[in-house]
């Protein structure tokens, strides 16, 4: 056995992640003559990341041991070897939790949570992974109780923090879910989704100009955010603060040009002016991006519209209709359409 595996199963078992971690990346470098592809390292540096909440990075391990059937078989013989040795281990069954989880075997993972947490009874981590599965499952309420318990075992766990918050916000409790974001804010205060998770809250419970700053705020932690941009920009638009809107639009496309629904938004402020040539040529190019963009077809529907081509008008019309989930929405067209005559009763 390598000395970066011996590291790895130690430091895991012993729940010391980033030493975990180091060993696995110099497992990585420098591999045995033997293990020219281990998917093991790899793995290891995914449940590291998993349990700091660092998603994408996790997401980014994922790809290099859990997604070839043979790396998954590998990654299964070692976990069970893990539990079969040292079954009086916590950290055992947190990480074939992780496994089973991420292997297409979410429920059977529940078990593997219950006897971590029955072995370490303070650990906020199984309830953490636990309350993940219930998400999954669309099982709100298990998942809220869950991030609670692991709230309550280990407050300062920002990423279940943040977890709970999502889901307060999700279920419309916005008052249970702000107190939430500000106290992962509390905890990092650099940390750029927190504000933006902060903002959006504020934003659906009304709170537009608290909402701003905390967008502004995410924004001067992260200023190539697009998404964040492209939310501050619609709260600009909904307080008719045009000229803001378009701003932040435009530079939500200077950080990520193929951020379609900036696109479209350009679209329809250009259409609002008059400006049809410039608000086709937007929707167009959201299009391009996400070929189902509801409010893409909606607003080249308009356009149409505008230049007295009906048959074109109608056929994109139909295509937003296709595509918008929202009813209200749906129900806007149809009613427009009824006004002016284009449907039947």
């Amino acid at each position: 056995m390598s000395d970066h595996r011996t590291t790895c199963e130690t430091s895991l078992l012993e729940g010391d992640w980033e030493r975990a971690a180091q060993a696995a990346m110099d497992w990585v470098r420098h591999p045995s003559v033997a293990e020219e592809r281990d998917p093991r390292p790899h793995f290891v540096l995914n449940v590291t990341h998993l349990l700091k909440g660092r998603f994408a990075e996790a997401w980014a391990s994922h790809a290099e041991c859990l997604q070839e059937a043979e790396d998954i078989a590998q990654i299964k013989e070692w976990t069970e070897d893990l539990v079969e040795t040292h079954g009086d281990q916590t950290s055992a069954h947190l990480i074939m939790g992780l496994f089973l989880a991420q292997s297409g075997q979410s429920e059977q993972s529940q078990q593997s949570y219950k006897e971590a947490a029955k072995l370490a009874p303070a650990s906020a981590y199984p309830h953490y992974f636990q309350a993940q599965i219930h998400e999954r499952a669309d099982r709100p309420d298990m998942a809220i109780k869950e991030y609670r318990e692991a709230v309550r075992l280990d407050p300062g766990f920002a990423p279940a923090r943040t977890n709970l918050g999502v889901a307060y916000q999700e279920q419309g409790r916005l008052e249970m879910a702000i107190p939430q974001y500000r106290e992962v804010i509390k905890l990092n205060p650099d940390d750029s989704v927190a504000h933006a998770n902060l903002a959006c809250a504020l934003a659906e419970q009304g709170k537009q100009e608290a909402a701003v700053q905390a967008y502004k705020e995410a924004l001067r932690l992260n200023p190539h955010d697009a998404e964040v941009r492209f939310a501050l920009g619609s709260l600009y638009e909904t307080r008719s603060r045009m000229d803001l809107a378009k701003k932040e639009y435009s530079e939500a496309l200077r950080s990520n040009p193929d951020f379609g629904p900036a696109h479209t938004a350009l679209g329809w402020i250009a259409l609002r002016k008059g400006h049809l040539q410039d608000a086709y040529e937007a929707f167009n190019r959201g299009l391009k991006t996400n070929e189902q963009d509801a409010r893409a077809y909606h607003g080249i529907a308009e356009y149409y519209a505008q230049r007295r081509k009906p048959e074109s008008a109608m056929d994109n019309y139909a295509k937003a209709l296709k595509y918008y989930k929202d009813p209200d929405m749906k129900n806007t067209i149809m009613n427009q359409l009824f006004q002016e005559g284009r449907v039947g009763d």
